[in-house]
Order: structure tokens, then C-alpha cells, then sequence
């Protein structure tokens, strides 16, 4: 930290050499007289409202002369003005947007005026986590928008929001949200203290970056480790039960702490249908991600044991059995399926949808006919690709296919031994995963057992527990 001189000339120089708004041609500096005085104001082209600081300049040329940084303070025309004693805050804040005031009547400080618009789109609904129903509006990658979509749905004195700057040379604005009084006290302090104490260079990537310095990796496990939401109304149903939200400016992610496995199989749709409905979209959705994971290894160990089987199951035996073993089938398959999905996401919006519909058929179509593959591949793949869109979360995607491909590997090699020790280090890999701070086991409700909340987890009742007696606490 360094203070300001008292001179004021040197402290022009010295933050426009600081700032380099010669050699940077958005950043700007303003001098105007005011009678006898000077004042010069530095800002970033593009962070400020023009109209605003056009008022605030208007005004002081308006006057015959300048107070002290005090009166000025008192009486500039403004709602969110601070003074500042040192270049160091000076120079981060200009950086972010706000507009620093020099004045030869300051002394050693200056003013900070919070003009600062950011580049923001429109809060529409988030494209990877749509509803059939309910609100349409989503978070974006500006910070203070998101925090307002949060106030306007819980309207309470005890929705508390901590700031944070974070991320080396990005200085990267951090917010941690939670109910005073239903979150847990000891856990909102321990959040705080990892974010305080993370030391990442930057998080130019946002959330992904914080997450990344939040939680000890372990590469092994790939199951998530912090759940995050594009949506507003997730948000405020979470924070009200007692969870403890963290937004990063640059984002349109919000993390949801503590996690779970069971936090994954809640969508907002579940909330939008009456509760028969929801609760049935549930457990269809939960046991399709089930039903993701033994689907291909089953059909497999049961083509190994086919001579032991009912008479009324010989059905599953492929008329055609292709070119290539079922096995080296079912790999490519699973390559295919995730080519196929990013050559999708790298095609062009009009086309993307025919490319994912037109080259599944084609690609499918032809692996058959020329031989490759058998048809029963094609079919049980398409049906693990329907089982993964069951639900939003990618990472988690991406985890249930990586258990599935273990199982299936070792269902070839050791048998029906092997699928038993395939679902073993399914059920391990999730019990071992860690969140933030790890006080809240992965396998909660279930692990320590809680019935009320586990069934609440399985079906969607006609009261929803927004819980003073928070989950966290469990």
C-alpha cells in the first residue's frame, strides 16, 4: 500500500505513468478548471456512463470553487462516491471500472466515483438449463446484475452478501451469498476463509478458475465437486434452505456450496408441475443416469453368459454381430457419440441441430451396412445417449460415462467378477468425493442417513422446506 503524496501534480503523474494512459488508448484522463483550482479525473473508455460523468463535470465547472476532498465528498453529485488515500486501491479501482477524482485542493488522497457500466447481454434463459415452466430469465457475466435477479426474489434483511477481490492480476470481483440465521455460521466462515486464503494467479476462466482453487483436486474421482446454476429461481430456493451461494463477476455460473450427489437430480422443473408430476420426472430421471451406467456392461456380461440364460432373454443376441468384437464396438461408439458432440457445439447454431440428428443416422446407417457394427450397438448406445441428456449438469455426464466405461472394461476382463468390482468403484468413487471444506458428506442424506431429507431428495412434496433447521447442519 502506498499513499498518496501531497502534491498533487505528482500524484497526476505519478498514476497516469502508473495507469499508462498514453500508451493505452482506453484509458483516459480529463482535466478541467474549477475558478482557481484544477481537477483531473481518470477512467476506463467503456466501463463509465458517459451522461453520468458528463452531470458530474457540468456540475463542478458550475462552481466558482473547490472545497477540501471532504466538502466535495459531501456535496458532489453522486450516490456512490468514497475517498481513497492510497495509489494502490487507486489504481485497482480505476482498473475495474470506477473513476478516480484528483483535485490540487485534495491534499494527499482523491475520490472514487462508481460510474462504471459494464458490457452485459440480456438475462434470458440459460441455454444448457431450460424448463418447461416457470421464469425465463437467467444470470449473466456481470456481477451486480446477478446479485440483483437474487434481491428481487427474497426480499428479506437477512439475505447477507460478502465482497470479495480475488485473482492476482484480474482482481476479480467475489461474492458470497447466504441467509443470516438459516445458514450455518461455522460453515459460511469456513467458505470465506478458503476464499481468502486462495491465492490464484488469475480467474480470467471465472468460476471454473475459483472452484479449482476452493476445492483439493483429486484427477481420479471425476465426479463434480461444486454444483452451479445459470438460474435465479435455483438460486434463491438454495440459499433459502441454508446453502451458501458464490457468484464471480465475468460469469453467468453460481456456485451452490455444500454439494451433494442427490443436489444433481433436482431440476427447476420439478418445481413447475404439480407435485405427482415432479416427483415422477424425478425418478425418471434418476433411474435413467442408473440405467446410463450398467446399461452397455450388462448387455455385454449377459452376451458371455447367453448359454445360462431364460430361453425368453435369448432376444438380446445380435442377429449380426459386425466386423469388429462387440467390445472394440461399444468403444468406438462411445467415441463416436462424443465426436459427434463436439463437432456439434463447434457447427454453426443453424446447423447444429441437423449435424447432431443427420450424422447420428448417417454415421449409424452406414456403420451397419458396411459391417461394422451390429445394429443392437447402435440401439443401446442410442439409448445411453437419451439416459445422459436426462440431466443438466455436464461434469457429472461425463462422470456416470466414465464409470460405465470402467465397468464395461472390467466386465471383459474378469467377468461377472469384474461388473460386481465395476459398480464397487462406482459406489466408491462417489462416497470418496470431497466438496468445499468436506464437512458435508458427498452421499448426503444417505450418509449419515436422514429419511425426511432423503425422501424429500426422491419426491417432490406439496410443501417445499425453505428449512430454518438447515440440511447444512446435518
Amino acid at each position: 500500500m502506498a499513499n498518496f503524496s501531497t502534491d498533487y501534480m505528482a500524484n497526476v503523474s505519478a498514476l497516469g505513468m502508473a495507469l499508462g494512459y498514453k500508451r493505452n488508448f482506453d484509458i483516459l484522463k480529463k482535466t478541467i478548471a474549477v475558478g482557481a483550482d484544477e481537477v483531473t479525473f481518470f477512467y476506463i473508455d467503456g466501463f463509465v456512463k458517459d451522461g453520468e460523468i458528463q452531470r458530474v463535470m457540468q456540475y463542478l465547472l458550475g462552481k466558482s470553487t473547490l472545497e477540501d476532498r471532504d466538502g466535495t465528498l459531501r456535496l458532489i453529485p453522486y450516490v456512490e462516491v468514497s475517498a481513497v488515500d492510497d495509489s494502490d486501491t487507486a489504481i485497482t479501482a480505476v482498473l475495474s471500472g470506477q473513476t478516480l477524482m484528483l483535485a490540487s485542493t485534495f491534499g494527499g488522497g482523491g475520490l472514487l466515483l462508481d460510474l462504471r457500466t459494464y458490457p452485459a447481454r440480456q438475462t434470458q434463459e440459460p441455454e444448457g438449463d431450460r424448463v418447461m415452466q416457470g421464469a425465463r430469465d437467467g444470470f449473466v457475466e456481470t456481477l451486480i446484475m446477478n446479485t440483483a435477479l437474487l434481491r428481487r426474489r427474497i426480499r428479506d434483511e437477512r439475505l447477507t452478501m460478502r465482497h470479495f477481490d480475488v485473482g492476482g492480476s484480474s482482481h476479480t470481483d467475489i461474492v458470497v451469498a447466504y441467509m443470516e440465521g438459516v445458514a450455518d455460521a461455522k460453515y459460511v466462515s469456513a467458505v470465506i476463509k478458503k476464499i481468502e486464503r486462495a491465492r490464484p494467479l488469475t480467474l480470467t476462466m471465472g468460476a471454473q478458475s475459483l472452484a479449482e482453487s476452493l476445492v483439493r483436486r483429486r484427477w481420479y474421482n471425476p465426479f463434480p465437486k461444486i454444483r452451479t446454476t445459470e438460474r435465479p429461481d435455483t438460486a434463491a430456493a438454495s440459499v433459502l434452505e441454508g446453502s451458501v451461494l458464490v457468484f464471480c463477476d465475468t460469469s453467468p455460473e453460481v456456485m451452490i456450496l455444500p454439494t451433494a450427489i442427490f443436489d444433481f437430480f433436482e431440476e427447476a422443473d420439478d418445481y413447475s408441475f404439480p407435485p405427482l408430476t415432479g416427483s415422477y420426472l424425478r425418478i425418471v430421471r434418476i433411474l435413467m443416469l442408473l440405467f446410463s451406467v450398467v446399461v452397455t456392461p450388462l448387455w455385454y456380461l449377459s452376451l458371455e453368459y447367453i448359454d445360462i440364460l431364460p430361453e425368453w432373454m435369448r432376444f438380446i443376441t445380435p442377429d449380426t454381430a459386425g466386423a469388429l468384437p462387440i467390445l472394440a464396438q461399444l468403444f468406438l461408439a462411445e467415441l463416436a457419440l462424443d465426436g459427434l458432440k463436439l463437432a456439434s457445439m463447434n457447427t454453426p447454431n443453424m446447423l447444429s441441430n441437423s449435424l447432431s440428428v443427420v450424422g447420428g443416422l448417417i454415421l449409424g446407417d452406414f456403420a451397419v451396412t458396411v459391417g461394422w457394427f451390429s445394429p443392437d450397438v447402435i440401439f443401446y448406445m442410442a439409448c445411453v445417449s437419451i439416459a445422459n441428456f436426462a440431466q443438466q449438469n455436464h461434469e457429472l455426464g461425463y462422470a456416470f460415462k466414465f464409470m460405465r466405461v470402467i465397468t464395461l472394461t472390467l466386465t471383459a476382463i474378469f467377468g461377472i467378477w469384474g461388473f460386481a468390482l465395476g459398480l464397487a468403484v462406482f459406489a466408491i468413487a462417489v462416497a470418496t468425493n470431497v466438496s468445499v471444506t468436506g464437512k458435508r458428506h458427498y452421499l448426503y442424506p444417505l450418509i449419515p442417513f436422514d429419511g425426511r431429507a432423503m425422501l424429500r431428495h426422491l419426491l417432490r412434496r406439496k410443501k417445499d422446506d425453505f428449512a430454518p433447521a438447515n440440511k447444512i447442519n446435518k
